[in-house]
């Protein structure tokens, strides 16, 4: 695997690759040098035909601090076009992990602000602390939530967006369970426990379905319900079950034995 300088990728189970902010001094803020690495990373998973789940967590005390303030401060000084630059680029990323084809869990813990709170809303499930510190924090100081707002509209809904986007509230992890940004918390104590029950029943099902699955949700979640949208999910269910994961899940249910892929 590629070298990183505010990542760090570790296989932490078979199937399993653990994604770490590794900027902890900064308590994770990303800046443009990190965006690109993620976006460096993020590439080079997709292409690794052993991974079946990938986990995005945070070193040290804080998942995500969101943009780092002395890059922010950079920016400032730059013409608009080297600032559209900075932002399609982190739209990218978002993009990237939205739209990443096997299954993501974050896992957060201390702060996830502004971009922090972004790149949670963009993983498919997340879990957290209850003592975790959330908050779209760009009001605050003269910004706007601009790129993540539409991820983060479809992980809490739009009426508690407009809340949080306008009030800079904080709010913590089990508000975030209330909201569906998060869909358990544990003590931290607890936490890294919980992650192990998550990945462990995530490893109970098919790989290729996972994968399958999830791109028909992201395209059903913004499509018509048509009788295009009707023929695509017949079309799609067809296809699977004459595949041999599909054959061999359902061969190992009728004999009670576990499938091969566990």
């Amino acid at each position: 695997m590629s070298e990183f300088t505010s990542l760090h990728l570790e296989q932490t189970a078979p199937g399993v690759t653990t994604l770490w902010l590794d900027r902890e001094a900064r308590h994770n803020a990303f800046d443009a040098q990190m965006i690109e690495e993620l976006l460096s990373a993020l590439a080079q998973l997709k292409n690794d035909p052993a991974l079946r789940v990938l986990v995005l967590r945070g070193r040290g005390r804080h998942f995500c601090a969101g943009a780092d303030l002395a890059w922010m401060q950079q920016g400032a000084a730059l013409p608009y076009d080297a600032n559209l630059r900075d932002a399609e680029r982190l739209g990218q990323l978002m993009q990237a992990l939205h739209g990443f084809p096997t299954p993501t869990l974050a896992v957060v813990q201390g702060a996830a602000f502004g971009g922090g709170l972004g790149l949670v809303a963009c993983c498919d499930m997340a879990i957290g602390s209850t003592s975790a510190q959330f908050c779209l924090s760009e009001v605050r100081i003269g910004l706007v939530p601009a790129v993540i707002s539409p991820y983060v509209a479809q992980a809490i809904g739009h009426r508690a967006l407009r809340r949080y986007g306008l009030t800079a509230e904080r709010f913590d992890g089990e508000q975030a369970c209330a909201l569906g940004l998060l869909a358990e918390c544990f003590s931290n104590d607890e936490l890294d426990a919980a992650v192990e029950r998550w990945l462990a029943n995530l490893l109970l099902n098919s790989p290729a379905a996972m994968v399958q699955t999830k791109a028909l949700l992201l395209e059903v979640s913004t499509a018509l319900l048509d009788e295009h949208l009707r023929a695509r999910t017949a079309k799609c269910i067809a296809e699977v079950r004459v595949s041999a994961q599909a054959q061999e899940g359902l061969q190992a249910f009728l004999e009670k034995r576990s499938p091969g892929w566990i």
